[in-house]
This record gives structure tokens, C-alpha cells and sequence, in this order.
């Protein structure tokens, strides 16, 4: 469902989604997740008609925990459960005080979702590789490489829509992926099987990624760019492995570069969870790969889709109120 952006909105979004990001990486072809080895002795895997472990369901991976590691924490890899209480309560205190002088933007209503978020499996972050829970550092490339537009910034230019960010223009808010992630409401998707292909749909931004599991299909030629990148999946025992390459060099992953290569990995762990884990590669932008978990757990559906155009006041306002004070200024 969709509701009208204002400028400020979209700082306090970016501020969330930053905030709202929470996994435990690991490097393609390494062993299943431990997540998966503490499922249920009673739970049978579901099986599709064609005989594939079926993933298919509404699934969500809010959670409160930030994506690295603060600081202060050092080698922490995990909250105890007193300890993760205060630090959701602290989170829950911080979003909803974040917009309180907007009057379009109530995070007491956008975070008030029926389901809990917590933090996912007690860790302070969702990094998990590198082990200080932290990203690697970046190359010297990267670190000369101007950043894309930031919500919120008071020096982006206002003379035409393309000057505006993604989400702003309702392209993508960089969390449907790949890799996906949490955001600060709305962290909801779906996932579809059928005979030779797996559908994921993230609510927001309304983004449906169709991935083929022949396991033997390449990838689309390089000079073909896309949003989402070119997805190519497969089973690796139970766990569904998706190598996505080919983003195009707007998409700008954490300031990365169209050379990024992202690595998912789902596994069904119970009737109500899903380990998602995500290894992200780009040698022009960090000097080793890095990887995160997100846990996925079942919601009620459905899920409606978010309109992000419908009613998108704010880009054509921040456009019209620049052509105001440009014409008051003459």
C-alpha cells in the first residue's frame, strides 16, 4: 500500500533502512547455514509437485538489527536476551521519536506492524563475515568514488527528475535486491515456484524477480544492464542458490559498482522459517567479499502491491517548488 513521500519522509526511511538491516553471511559453496541444523527433528521438508523443497509463502525479515556490528561492541557477536530487550526497546523509542515534527511522516503508525520484529537470532549484526561483524574495508577506488544522491541532501540539484534518488523517483529503494533486505515497514515478500523457476516479490518497491534453477541457463550477454540484475538459480542439497550478475551502473549497491556480483542462499529451516543469506563481491569496491543472514519468517498474507507511483506528490513537488523560487528570484 502506498501513501504520498514527502522529502523529509524519504531522510527517515533511509535512516530505518539503514538501521533495519540484520544478517549472517556466508561465501557461496560453503556449508549450509547453522541456522538450518537446528530445525525441528519433527519438521519434514515440504516438497513441490516436481519434487523441489517448496519455499513457497508470505515471509518477512523485519528486524531491529542493524547490518554491522557498532563499534562499542568489539568482538560481541551476541546479545543475551536482557541485553537484545533493551536494544529493541531502544530502537523502538529512537524510530518513533525520529519523525515526531512530521506531520506527514508517523513512524508510530508505519512501525506498528502485528508481527515482532526483535532482533534476529540475538546477534549484533546481520554481517557475519567478516567475523568482527563489520565490512570489509574498501579499495582506494572506491574510497575516490563520488556517492550516489542521498535522501535529505541539501545540495542535490532540482532541475529535472533525474537528479533525484531511486526511491524518490520509485525505481527501487535498494533493499528488493538482490541482496534483499529489511526495511523500516513493509518488510514483507513472496515467494513462487512452478516447474523450473522461482518467483521472489518484495512488497517494497513492488519489484518481482523471476529466477530460472535449471542450473545450466547462462547469463545474459554483458553488454545487457538491468535493475535487478540477470538471476540464475539452483538446488544445492535443500538450499536454493541464486548467482546474480549483469546490474546496471545506476543501481549503485552501497556505492559498488555494475561489477558486483551477489550470491543468495535460501533454506527452509522449519514450517514458519527461512535462512537467507547473502555474499556480496566487487573487487573495484571492497578488498574481499562479505556476507550477511537474514531470517525469514512466515506472515499472513496476502501481500497488496505498493503502488509507489500512484500518488507520488513529492518528486513532482520538490520539482515545482524549485521552478517557484527560481521564477521568485529572477
Amino acid at each position: 500500500m502506498r501513501m504520498p513521500v514527502s522529502r523529509p519522509a524519504l531522510f527517515v526511511f533511509a535512516a530505518l533502512a539503514a538501521a533495519s538491516i540484520s544478517v549472517r553471511a556466508q561465501s557461496a559453496g560453503s556449508p549450509a547455514p547453522k541456522t538450518a541444523a537446528r530445525a525441528s527433528k519433527s519438521w519434514t521438508m515440504p516438497r513441490t509437485a516436481d519434487g523441489q523443497p517448496d519455499l513457497t509463502g508470505n515471509w518477512t525479515n523485519a528486524t531491529y538489527t542493524p547490518l554491522e556490528r557498532p563499534a562499542n561492541l568489539g568482538t560481541k557477536e551476541f546479545y543475551t536476551p536482557q541485553e537484545a530487550a533493551v536494544v529493541e526497546k531502544e530502537r523502538i523509542d529512537q524510530f518513533n521519536g525520529q519523525a515526531a515534527d512530521d506531520l506527514h511522516y508517523d513512524n508510530a503508525i508505519w512501525q506498528n506492524e502485528n508481527y515482532n520484529k526483535g532482533l534476529s537470532s540475538l546477534r549484533t549484526s546481520l554481517v557475519v563475515d567478516p567475523p568482527d561483524g563489520r565490512l570489509p574495508a574498501l579499495t582506494d577506488e572506491a574510497r575516490r568514488r563520488p556517492p550516489p544522491p542521498q535522501a535529505g541532501s541539501p545540495d542535490r540539484r532540482t532541475d529535472s527528475y533525474q537528479d533525484r534518488t531511486l526511491a524518490e523517483r520509485c525505481i527501487t529503494w535498494g533493499n528488493d535486491g538482490p541482496p534483499i533486505l529489511p526495511v523500516g515497514y513493509n518488510a514483507n515478500l513472496d515467494i513462487f515456484q512452478g516447474p523450473g523457476y522461482v518467483v521472489v516479490r518484495t512488497e517494497m518497491i513492488h519489484s518481482a524477480r523471476l529466477i530460472p534453477i535449471d542450473g545450466t541457463r547462462p547469463h545474459v550477454g554483458q553488454n545487457i544492464r538491468q535493475w535487478n540484475g540477470d538471476s540464475r538459480g539452483h538446488w544445492e542439497g535443500s538450499t536454493l542458490v541464486v548467482e546474480t550478475t549483469n546490474f546496471n551502473d545506476r543501481v549503485r549497491f552501497r556505492n559498488s559498482t555494475s561489477a558486483v556480483k551477489v550470491t543468495e542462499r535460501f533454506t527452509r529451516v522449519s514450517a514458519d522459517a527461512i535462512t537467507y543469506t547473502f555474499t556480496i563481491e566487487d573487487p573495484t569496491t571492497w578488498t574481499r567479499p562479505w556476507t550477511a543472514e537474514v531470517p525469514m519468517t512466515r506472515t499472513q498474507g496476502p501481500i497488496f502491491e505498493y503502488g509507489c507511483h500512484e500518488g507520488n506528490y513529492g518528486l513532482a513537488n520538490i520539482l515545482r517548488a524549485a521552478r517557484v523560487e527560481e521564477k521568485s528570484s529572477e
